[in-house]
């Protein structure tokens, strides 16, 4: 399966999802760091800003990272929703990083 995960190695969250998809060894990853270059952070953008899936991230103070996208085109926070239906030994979820400015995501 190949996942273009949008993430930054700043975010906890997104250090755990990276983790846990190295696990499998049937995902093939594609990691874009939004805080690395100024063009990956303005494709995220594009999505952030033009996605329904978005809109409840944003209403929460929300970056909406990690940020998936599958091979057939569905997009996602929940990665791990789409590997236990082909792996049943997870057990744990990333999350989407906070804006509320208590160092948590």
């Amino acid at each position: 399966m190949k996942v273009i995960m949008y993430g930054a190695e700043i975010c906890p969250n997104c250090a755990e999802a990276w983790e846990q998809l190295k696990e499998y060894g049937n995902i093939e990853l594609d990691y874009r760091n939004i805080t690395k270059k100024i063009s990956t952070l303005k494709e995220f953008l594009y999505y952030r800003d033009h996605e329904n899936i978005f809109a409840p991230i944003k209403e929460a103070g929300k970056v909406g990272i990690p940020f998936f996208i599958l091979e057939d085109g569905t997009k996602t926070f929940e990665i791990l929703d789409f590997i236990e239906a082909t792996n049943t030994d997870t057990n744990s979820q990333a999350g989407a990083c906070s804006l509320d400015g208590e160092g948590r995501c």
